[in-house]
């Protein structure tokens, strides 16, 4: 270790502990911080780790945590980055807060922003890749889908000999040939039949003829059991598959991972697949499925802004991220599933961590939730105005409607809403900022780190 990167941790190392107990925490500065006196640091810090790099658009967060959570079954050093600080700075000031082990593997499992796949690969030198979907988000920073791709790509090519565990039912992930050992998972229920994805879901075409793709399952946007019919480009073969679906809630979902029944307990069809890039990476490490699928079926799966359940006074506030038009359909899906009444609160910000183009949320289809058992409905956010009138086009003004700017307000107005259970969608920037508020009050911890 040069005297320079010694220098830099020791400095980082301070800066996180200042921070820690008189500032209520920071995951970037100290990384910032650190980067700064050495830009190269992290490689230094890297050093007798494997590493495993989790990416795509939707579910990196949670992925994450399962597979810290499935890989911890079995090895005792197992380094990551809880709460969702996914870019070079987050990422070292994980490395940072580590305690190092002297020895045993070293595992660092850790959730990587797209465009930064390629820069932290440079340091790291990962010995798997996790891409677990690629959907249209934050077109200012990132582009077309295949835009997303390219910068992905751009890091799997420094490390042609890491294994690529990708989601098979992504058209996308199957349209580059690769000189990497690749894994595939997906769903399949073994219910084929002849289907066609809704006219304005994102990559359609098929990457060798550009004809539209067919699907014999399809599960939500364009994932699921695909094939050209012009060219034969398909599906490619599935190691590890969800081969039933048995119930799902809100809160739940009963399934069968290569036949192992498990219950996961967080809803939603998109963190299915999830849990089954968590358990691919568990195989991977030959971990056994039966070990695998009881981590999974651990109650204790609260994550830092996806659907973290808080206790608002006498209420059950789900608090969960959404962030791009399929991740918030696929989030009114499964809330519309909630045989009670519910209130519902709506925080929309457009700040760089955002993205700034609000017009996604045309695309989550409002219109389908089950007004009559929402009493009352809150927009809120930085631009509040631009989701008050979102909704007001769904039918939201058919229950009490509130549309409030200030977040201190919203806080109060969630406290007295009429249900016991509260369900907050909100933009990234927007979660971090009731949570701070909510930190403030006692309700919840700053952070999960």
């Amino acid at each position: 270790m040069s005297l320079r990167s010694t220098a830099a941790i020791a400095v980082g190392k301070s800066s996180h502990w200042f921070l820690h107990h008189f500032l209520h925490g920071g995951t970037s500065l100290p990384g910032k911080v650190t980067l700064a006196l050495d830009p190269d640091v992290l490689e230094t810090l890297g050093t007798n780790y494997e590493t495993v790099l989790i990416t795509g658009t939707n579910g990196k967060t949670l992925t994450t945590a399962l597979t810290v959570k499935v890989l911890q079954t079995t090895y005792q050093n197992v380094l990551t980055n809880p709460s969702g600080s996914n870019m070079k700075q987050g990422i070292v000031t994980a490395f940072l807060t580590a305690t190092k082990a002297a020895s045993g593997k070293q595992l660092a499992i850790l959730e990587t922003d797209e465009a930064n796949v390629e820069l932290v690969t440079r340091y790291l030198h990962p010995k798997v890749f996790v891409l677990t979907n690629i959907f249209r988000d934050q077109m200012d920073r990132y582009g077309e889908i295949y835009t997303t791709y390219d910068k992905i790509l751009d890091g799997i090519r420094l490390e042609p000999d890491a294994t690529i565990i990708a989601n098979g039912d992504a058209p996308i992930f199957n349209s580059k040939n690769l000189p990497n050992p690749t894994i595939y998972y997906g769903v399949d229920l073994g219910n084929d039949r002849q289907l066609q994805a809704a006219p304005n879901t994102d990559g359609l075409l098929c990457p060798n003829c550009q004809h539209i793709l067919r699907y014999h399952q399809l599960t939500y946007s364009n994932l699921g059991k695909y094939y050209c019919p012009n060219c034969g480009f398909s599906r490619p073969k599935l190691q590890h598959t969800v081969n039933a679906i048995i119930e799902q809630t809100p809160t739940s979902s009963t399934i069968k991972i290569d036949g192992q029944a498990l219950t996961l307990h967080i809803g939603g069809t998109y963190n299915i697949y999830n849990a089954l890039a968590a358990y691919s990476v568990g195989r991977f490490f030959n971990i056994p499925a039966s070990k695998i699928t009881l981590a999974l079926d651990d109650q204790d799966q609260k994550v830092f802004g996806r659907q973290e359940v808080i206790e608002l006074e006498n209420k059950a506030l789900t608090l969960i991220l959404v962030k791009n038009p399929v991740g918030l359909d696929q989030v009114l899906q499964m809330i519309k599933t909630d045989k009670q009444p519910f209130s519902l609160a709506v925080l929309l910000n457009a700040n760089y961590a955002d993205g700034i183009d609000t017009s996604w949320i045309w695309d989550g289809r409002f219109e389908q939730l089950p007004f009559n058992r929402i009493p009352t409905i809150l927009a809120g956010g930085e631009r509040w105005r631009d989701i008050a009138f979102r909704l007001k086009v769904a039918g939201a003004d058919q229950t009490e409607f509130k549309q409030i700017e200030s977040l201190p307000a919203v806080l109060e107005s969630l406290k007295r809403a009429p249900t016991k259970h509260i369900y907050v969608l909100a933009t990234y920037t927007a979660m971090l900022q009731l949570r701070k508020l909510m930190a403030e009050q006692g309700y919840v911890q700053e952070g999960m780190d």
